[in-house]
């Protein structure tokens, strides 16, 4: 049996099943509640705000920070401020809601043209089935002229789950084994730097260390990864992320933070010496008119812990 419930004052929907139970929030229709029905266990980062105030954004129609928070698109200029418009947006709307799924929107408007000049439907949704939510999106082009955009999600995951683990009982486990390094950011800016470093060296694995973020988040544009395990040491694997749709993958949390962001992108932040060009940013789609895009990203949690 699948339960649906809303909370006005937290703003969050629920859905449930025998296995977990799942909150999206309003607004910006962010996944902030991922709990096994039987078990309690809370999946999600409770979103400190002293450390870092949210669950998982939604990304669109940038990927982190643009040049001067600002783009140009057929010769003006444009101001994004980072992740994009749906992030915090009270316009986002709930679209539909079911026994299995949430589907949240957000059209564009007089508003959204001032910062974004393309005309577009933004639909998100989350579909509970079993021990599994997948993340879907679609973007839709309502122009007969091309639309460009990026795309991305960035869940917040606790770890530690359990009272006798500690940070460093965590890893990351890869589908494939992977040599990839990290694209750097500029600190003072957010903006991908020239510099990389190694990270991954014929290995599956990745040690979490609060000290594994201090230069920021990890980005790899090349593994050849699909899916990715976050791991205790003490209690075997907690989830799995799956992003078959996405072909590049960021892993973050703050230095001091008990959690560990999984985000798969389609876009990059913006390059130090990029010239703001929309149309030639690294990782931008072209949406052609009318068409409709679509790509969905998965977390599936382990049953025994459920």
């Amino acid at each position: 049996m699948i339960f649906v419930s809303y909370f006005q004052r937290k703003s969050m929907y629920i859905i449930r099943n025998s296995f977990l139970e799942i909150g999206v929030k309003n607004p910006g229709a962010e996944l902030c509640h991922i709990k096994g029905v039987k078990s309690n266990l809370q999946f999600m980062w409770d979103a400190k705000p002293n450390i870092w105030g949210s669950h998982a954004p939604n990304l669109f129609p940038i990927i982190g920070a643009l040049k001067d928070d600002s783009f140009i698109f057929e010769g003006e200029s444009y101001h994004l401020p980072k992740h994009g418009i749906i992030r915090n947006n009270s316009k986002v709307y709930l679209v539909e809601k079911t026994e299995d799924k949430l589907t949240f929107g957000l059209d564009y408007d007089k508003d959204t043209l001032k910062q974004y000049p393309f005309k577009f439907e933004f639909r998100i949704s989350f579909t509970l089935n079993d021990h599994r939510i997948s993340i879907n999106h679609s973007i839709k082009n309502l122009d007969s002229e091309p639309l460009y955009f990026s795309l991305g999600g960035h869940p917040a995951f606790r770890c530690p789950v359990f009272d006798d683990e500690s940070y460093d009982d965590y890893f990351l486990e890869f589908e494939s084994e992977e040599q990839s390094k990290t694209h750097l950011i500029n600190p003072e800016n957010g903006l991908i730097s020239n510099r990389t470093k190694p990270i991954l060296k014929n290995t599956k694995t990745l040690q979490l260390t609060y000290e594994l973020f201090n230069e920021d988040a990890l980005i790899f544009k090349d593994l050849s990864s699909r899916n990715i395990q976050l791991k205790s040491k003490k209690h075997g694997t907690l989830l799995t992320v799956s992003y078959p749709d996405f072909n590049y993958l960021g892993i973050w949390a703050k230095p001091d933070g008990d959690f560990v962001c999984i985000e798969p992108w389609l876009g990059i932040a913006d390059h130090e010496d990029h010239d703001q060009n929309f149309k030639t940013k690294e990782g931008i789609l072209k949406l052609d008119a009318y068409d409709l895009f679509e790509a969905a990203y998965h977390i599936e949690i382990n049953k025994s812990h459920l």
